[in-house]
């Protein structure tokens, strides 16, 4: 008996700003104005983070140039692990999508512990007085987002849109103002590469946390079965996000030094992790106190944002995992919207379920005080996820210029030089972040030490899975290359 449920995302339903828009989303401009760019100022090149920002902008459209040639010949909503497959193997795909998929998991769950931390223990008391469990309000709001996203794609494009022009506009008028009342400090340039910033070695603390700033990017393969004439779409969309992503954060983190002196910038940041709040101070200088109050309640609306955009990329992952029978094949059924329903709901519950562990049985400091969950678990979650992504990443950027050279393709630049350049950038930064992971999870605790472990257990339970398959199980493994083959023809 066949299963009469709907199995197709619904097509059509995405142009390439609305894809730029769930992508600039889920890297939360003003999350990472405030959050993780303070951090990169005082961890990495201080005065400098805004070149810093400009490499990691050209090394990810170096390896756009590549995947831009790939979108044309590959079109599914299984993202990069579709192009390992392509590239690399079924063995190699199945592991990157096991990864990606581990990885956009966790960083929903995470994601839940910051939405609820900021909005139940920030926003709401400072506007009403009082505070709300971070479990609760952040479970509340996962709940929303997972109503927006069942509500099909082109509903979460839109209420991203709006979220992000928010964002965007607060940011840029702080810029503005920092630019009128104390213009912007050329030295920002010069300093990034001076001889202390280079033999320190925290240019590239920088450019490993600046490159945080960037992860949600990658998403915009995961609609391209969603999208409009995808095999245009697609790219405009990637080189759009990447180019829009690089100039804002650029222009927020040049703002950013300008306001606090380029060469104080870094002791000034490192002064200011403590309280996290240094961003927002500077807002409230240069914008005044109502902008200041508007900005902090921008926060949770880029939060939320955020929680979103990886909960709709979470969801096509287990979905296109489960339509290709590596996962089970009841998660690839879509609702009449069009959306991947079922899968949005187990990584719905997954959230919950992570989040409440730490919740029912908090964490504690020396003196027994419960920790709140930014300390415990967003760096689980978001730590975790930074690493993972970062590491599908260059998996996909090998498998671009992997797929090309069998090809013989005789494009050099764009499917060889430009890819490889990415791939090795992309490596040198997934190596900086494993040794670096307690700084990129930001917390040095032993069980968060061990996590890059766990991507260790899944390369190899990956590896034995696809043994696995191949030996009991042929046709489903065989079958990682037909869910492929069965989109190379889609047509607008």
């Amino acid at each position: 008996m066949t299963d009469p449920a709907p199995r197709e995302l619904k097509r059509n339903q995405l142009g390439a700003p609305s894809i730029v828009f769930l992508v600039l989303a889920a890297v939360a401009p003003l999350t990472a104005a405030i959050v993780v760019l303070p951090l990169a100022i005082g961890f990495g090149n201080g005065g400098g983070i805004p070149v810093a920002v400009i490499v990691v902008a050209i090394t990810l459209l170096l390896f756009a140039t590549g995947y831009a040639q790939m979108s044309k010949e590959l079109v599914n909503a299984g993202g990069f692990y579709a192009i390992a497959v392509r590239g690399l193997g079924r063995t190699a795909g199945l592991v990157t999508g096991l990864i990606a998929t581990l990885g956009y998991n966790a960083f929903v769950a995470g994601g839940l512990g910051t939405l609820g931390f900021f909005t139940g223990a920030v926003v709401i008391p400072a506007l009403f007085g009082f505070q709300v469990h971070w479990f609760l309000i952040g479970t509340v709001l996962a709940v929303v987002a997972f109503l927006f996203a069942r509500a099909g794609i082109h509903v979460s494009a839109v209420v991203l849109g709006v979220s992000l022009v928010l964002e965007t506009v607060i940011l840029l008028a702080f810029a503005g103002s920092v630019f009128v009342q104390t213009g912007f400090d050329i030295t920002a340039f010069t300093l990034a590469f001076s001889p202390e910033i280079l033999v320190g070695g925290s240019i590239w603390i920088g450019f490993l946390l600046v490159a945080t700033c960037f992860l949600g990017f990658e998403a915009t393969a995961l609609f391209s079965e969603e999208a409009k004439e995808p095999r245009k779409t697609i790219p405009r969309a990637t080189f759009a996000s990447i180019i829009v992503i690089g100039l804002l954060h650029a222009v927020v983190g040049w703002a950013l030094v300008s306001a606090l002196g380029v060469k104080d910038a870094q002791a000034l940041s490192l002064e200011s992790l403590a309280s996290g709040d240094m961003t927002l101070k500077l807002i409230n200088t240069y914008l005044g106190p109502v902008l200041g109050v508007i900005a902090l309640v921008l926060l949770v609306v880029s939060l939320f944002a955020a929680q979103l955009a990886f909960h709709n990329s979470a969801a096509r992952y287990l979905y296109a995992l489960g339509r290709a029978r590596i996962f089970p094949a009841w998660l690839a059924v879509t609702n009449k919207n069009g959306a991947p329903q079922r899968a949005l709901i187990v990584n719905l519950i997954f959230s919950v379920v992570i989040a409440a562990i730490f919740a029912i049985v908090p964490l504690t400091d020396a003196d027994g005080n419960a920790l709140p969950p930014v300390l415990t678990l967003v760096p689980v979650g978001v730590g975790f996820a930074t690493l993972a992504i970062l590491i599908v990443q260059a998996i996909a950027a090998l498998a671009i210029v992997v797929h090309f050279r069998r090809q013989k393709d005789r494009r050099w630049w764009s499917t060889f030089v430009a890819p490889g350049l990415g791939f090795l950038a992309l490596l040198a930064l997934s190596i900086g972040a494993l040794f670096n992971f307690t700084l990129v999870a930001g917390s040095d605790a032993l069980y968060v030490q061990v996590l890059p472990w766990l991507l260790v257990l899944t390369v190899i339970g990956g590896i034995v899975y696809a043994a696995y398959l191949r030996a009991r199980k042929p046709k489903v493994f065989e079958g990682l290359d037909a869910d492929l083959e069965k989109f190379d023809g889609l047509s607008s």
